[in-house]
């Protein structure tokens, strides 16, 4: 019985000590935005350095869901989420000199992190993945700039391991962190020596986060939720409204142009092939089915919207302008109030997104004797 008693007490001992040793590591956050995959392979490496003094755990999490297949089963980090660790090792590709979009746009959500201290005095280091190399360390001093304002301790690489590296090929390191040089494709990338350095990077910072563990305090904020717009695809099956097909063409022209994000467009009142309600109002046409045929138009508009933006509405960012003009006579001044129809009908679908600015006019006469004509702008992703 003394045995087994004694038997018990070594496997409790063993389990609290085993505990106390999980409690005293530091837990490392490896941050990443990849695009090919370039950015995720130096992660590994940073990781395995982190591990690698057995004082130290990493995690590795990306900051938007990927359909990369080395990358779709990553777990994406939330903003809240990042005080809660003992130090971030934050890497991502090389935009033109700059960190990349999606980096730059999960960055963009920590404001409330920065008003709230929430990251001041925890260490922070950077990777990046580069195309030829150029920019490399513009780029590597955004992500400080960016950190710095956070309060962040910045923990370089120095000139860690550079004397091991094969000069005879370029190589991605830098003193502010380490980089590959993904489009050089005349050896394999990231390079023997660049992951070398990455681990040795990831070695050094396990070592400064293990040291300035539990002097800075882990403030975990409440930060605003995001709200998220509702699915205009789902909204218009709700509301019952149905989309025309998109009118061909009558001449050398195409439905809409797009030029950067923004999408033009011009539409008049055709529906099942045919105008609706054509002619003049206050000759051939009343007010009302002015209205009816300022409808139809607007929702052809938005057909060719759809299109543009390949099916999906919620790429939509914003409804720009749109003008209508209107076949009346010369004493006619109610254009505003045929207008509505369209403007009540864009934010009715587009919410928020919807609301634009405007322009009302009347004209002689309007093409194919439509009684309205719509011009459009939208901004899109």
């Amino acid at each position: 019985m003394k045995k087994l008693s004694t038997v018990f007490v070594l496997i409790l001992l063993l389990k609290i000590t085993t505990i106390m040793a999980q409690e005293n590591k530091s837990k490392i956050l490896v941050l990443i935005h990849s695009d090919n995959g370039g950015t995720y392979e130096l992660a590994k490496e940073i990781a395995t350095g982190i591990e690698s003094s057995k004082n130290a755990t990493a995690v590795i999490k990306q900051v938007k869901e990927s359909q990369n297949s080395k990358l779709k089963n990553i777990p994406v980090a939330s903003v809240e989420e990042l005080p809660s660790y003992d130090g971030i090792a934050f890497g991502s590709p090389i935009y033109f000199g700059n960190i990349s979009t999606g980096m730059s746009e999960f960055l963009s959500k920590t404001v409330n992190l920065w008003t709230n201290h929430a990251l001041e005095g925890m260490p922070a280091t950077v990777f990046m993945s580069a195309g030829s190399g150029a920019g490399k360390e513009l780029a590597l001093n955004a992500f400080w700039n960016t950190l710095a304002v956070h309060g962040m301790v910045l923990v370089s690489n120095g000139i860690r391991g550079t004397e091991s590296i094969n000069k005879a090929i370029p190589q991605g390191n830098t003193v502010l962190g380490v980089t590959s040089m993904a489009s050089l494709k005349d050896v394999e990338r990231p390079t023997k020596d660049e992951r070398a350095l990455a681990e040795l990077q990831g070695s050094n910072f396990a070592k400064t986060a293990l040291a300035l563990k539990g002097t800075f305090s882990k403030k975990v904020t409440a930060v605003a939720p995001v709200e998220k717009s509702e699915d205009i695809n789902a909204l218009l099956k709700q509301k019952n409204i149905t989309l025309p097909k998109v009118p061909q063409p009558a001449g050398n022209y195409k439905p809409y142009v797009r030029s950067g994000n923004l999408v033009f467009i011009n539409q008049v009142a055709l529906k099942d092939g045919k105008i609706l309600n054509p002619g003049k109002l206050g000759v051939e046409v009343n007010e009302q089915q002015v209205k009816e045929a300022t409808k139809a138009t607007m929702l052809n508009v938005i057909a060719v919207l759809k299109e543009a933006v390949g099916g999906d509405l919620n790429k939509v960012k914003q409804c720009v302008q749109l003008t209508g003009i209107f076949n009346t006579k010369d004493d006619y001044t109610k254009h505003a109030d045929l207008m509505n129809t369209a403007s009540d009908l864009t934010v009715e679908i587009l919410g928020e997104k919807g609301k634009h600015a405007r322009a009302t006019l009347g004209a002689s006469s309007i093409p194919v004797n439509s009684s309205v004509e719509i011009q459009a702008i939208f901004e899109v992703e």
